[in-house]
């Protein structure tokens, strides 16, 4: 198998707008434009445009198309109706994280989801294996081209290239419409922490939408952002990145995302039985927030310390352009997670760092 980047349809137009590239979940992405702290910052405080083609989609369809999907997911599909967005997880028998992922009711019959670009195949392979027979699993990964408009001034740079009512459309829900005359997906939802918009449109048509909303947005100065700046806005709100945050070895209560669990449902789902043993017993673990107090910055792979005893390790840190200071996730384990404060070695010396379990900033 080659080791070479897969490529999103709109890559070439990156490299013209300057972008640096990276290779990121197996594709070649821009990782920045004009500099990471200027993009997340254009996000904060007005907009920002970000191309997440590499992520994948997933369909489910026929007339069991949402008890197929309850069969697959941990929370409720039976409560959304038309239009509704939902965040779950999908989990293995033993409860271990498989991906988590959002997904559209788009109709009785038709479950689009939103898949972590790394997990395209092994999602779609898992969905199949369990999957009702009378429904028909569709891998769409290569059929999207997948645009974020993210930011206080998201609705009034998209509003100018569609006739969709903007405003009604609530978060965490989605309308079919034409943006730039193009068939799209318009949902409100991101990976920021702040208002906006994510565009599901036919890989053909990827071009056509792209510059229509790029061109919307240069009246408000709309900032071209890549996957640095995604990462540190998504650390500011503490939304887990899957693969870094949690893996198959961790499950929803670790991850804090325990509220995407519904044991009280009747449909039974793939890990059901496992995480309602370790509801009862309680996890080994806890993913909590870290906010390093001294010098120094939180990075992947830190070990976390109480006293002499290690308790656990940094999954994610940065710096926080809006707190100007070093955060962090990290899992600390079961005995430990309740405490104020660890130390957490940074290149041979302990820092001590605060422990949360709020986001570090709202938007509020």
């Amino acid at each position: 198998m080659s080791d070479d980047p897969q490529h999103v349809p709109l890559e070439d137009y990156h490299r013209e707008l300057g972008a640096r590239m990276t290779s990121f979940a197996g594709f070649s992405m821009p990782v920045q434009y004009e500099g990471i702290q200027d993009e997340h910052m254009a996000i904060r405080d007005n907009v920002g445009l970000f191309d997440i083609s590499h992520m994948g989609e997933i369909e489910i369809r026929g007339d069991r198309a949402v008890e197929a999907t309850d069969r697959l997911v941990t929370n409720d599909v039976s409560s959304l109706e038309d239009g509704d967005a939902q965040y779950a997880a999908l989990c293995n028998e033993e409860g271990g994280i498989i991906d988590d992922l959002v997904l559209y009711r788009l109709a009785e019959d038709r479950i689009f989801i939103c898949v972590n670009a790394s997990n395209r195949r092994k999602d779609y392979e898992h969905m199949t294996s369990h999957a009702l027979d009378d429904v028909d699993v569709i891998q769409r990964s290569d059929d999207v081209v997948q645009l974020a408009i993210q930011g206080p001034n998201a609705e009034t740079v998209l509003e100018s290239c569609t006739d969709l009512d903007l405003p009604s459309i609530e978060f965490y829900s989605a309308s079919m419409g034409e943006v730039a005359g193009i068939e799209t997906l318009v949902s409100r939802t991101g990976y920021t922490g702040e208002d906006g918009f994510e565009l599901y449109v036919p890989a053909d048509d990827g071009e056509t939408v792209f510059e229509a909303v790029r061109e919307a947005g240069e009246a408000e100065e709309m900032a071209m952002c890549g996957l640095g700046a995604r990462d540190t806005l998504r650390l500011e709100v503490m939304f887990n990145l899957y693969g870094q945050d949690m893996t198959a070895d961790n499950n929803p209560y670790e991850a804090r995302l325990g509220w995407v669990v519904k044991l009280d449902t009747e449909t039974p789902f793939v890990g059901k039985d496992a995480l309602e043993r370790i509801a009862e017993e309680g996890p080994d673990q806890k993913l909590r927030g870290l906010r390093l107090l001294g010098r120094g910055v939180l990075r992947s792979g830190y070990d976390i310390y109480v006293d002499d005893r290690q308790v656990g390790t940094v999954t994610s840190g940065s710096y926080s352009p809006v707190l100007e200071e070093s955060i962090g996730l990290g899992y600390i384990q079961s005995s430990d997670w309740d405490r104020s404060e660890v130390d957490v070695e940074i290149r041979g010396r302990r820092v001590t760092a605060e422990v949360t379990s709020s986001p570090f900033y709202s938007s509020d």
